[in-house]
């Protein structure tokens, strides 16, 4: 398969800086998310997130958290959650409590998800505000229940801290893969992400590749897109 590269050199030409000027990095994302249905129109999302690189030594972050989704419309879904986010190896930041809140609107091949991160961090009493718009396409494979999907996502961070965020567009999140259904309540994305990080705060501009896997154990039937994060 040619594809991963093919893709990564072609995304790495795209950016806005030369390649030189950035870092690399090869990654591997991995997720779970097991959804249960606590109520009509109403659903509990467990996550699990690991994440590991190259340049970081390992695993280097790792999410746990809690989503509680609520049904408003068809295909629409207000939701509300919490993460504790850790960091390891050659990832020395500290680690943070996030509470976000966010709408997911699914129409036809498209869905959309608009999040909003509170982050709360020990080095600081400032919380860290972060907007995160995300736009997926679907498309089906004929008659099977294998679909293609492309996404894109922003991060926008309306405020600075003294801990370290920074006001402005921080990164963006591209991913194109594989939706598989494994059975009839799990299935699984698999994709190649990019990730670039933008040049701030003299910091060098980032690039990660990345092979993500996330898998989704589905006990409820709300027909609102799973999203990746």
């Amino acid at each position: 398969m040619r594809l991963f590269p093919i893709l990564a050199a072609a995304i790495a030409l795209a950016a806005p800086v030369p390649a030189l000027a950035q870092q690399q990095d090869e990654q591997l994302w991995e997720q779970l998310n097991v959804v249960l249905p606590v109520a009509k129109g109403v659903r509990v999302t467990a996550e699990q997130i690991a994440r590991t690189s190259d340049r970081q030594e390992g695993i280097y972050t790792t999410e746990y958290g809690v989503l509680v989704g609520v049904q408003i419309a068809k295909g629409v879904e207000l939701g509300v959650g919490y993460r504790h986010v850790g960091f390891f190896n050659a990832n020395t930041a500290a680690d943070e409590e996030r509470i976000r809140q966010q709408i997911v609107i699914a129409r036809g091949r498209f869905a959309g998800r608009l999040r909003l991160d509170e982050r709360f961090n020990p080095g600081g009493d400032e919380i860290g505000f972060r907007v995160r718009p995300l736009v997926r396409y679907n498309l089906p494979l004929g008659r099977s229940r294998v679909s293609l999907f492309g996404s894109h996502e922003s991060f926008i961070l309306p405020n600075s801290t003294v801990w370290g965020q920074r006001a402005g567009y921080e990164r963006m999140r591209n991913i194109v893969g594989v939706n598989v259904p494994i059975g009839k309540a799990l299935s699984a994305d698999i994709g190649y992400l990019n990730q670039y990080r933008l040049a701030r705060g003299g910091a060098r501009a980032q690039m990660d590749h990345a092979l993500t896997v996330q898998l989704t154990v589905n006990l409820d039937k709300l027909g609102i897109a799973t999203l990746h994060d």
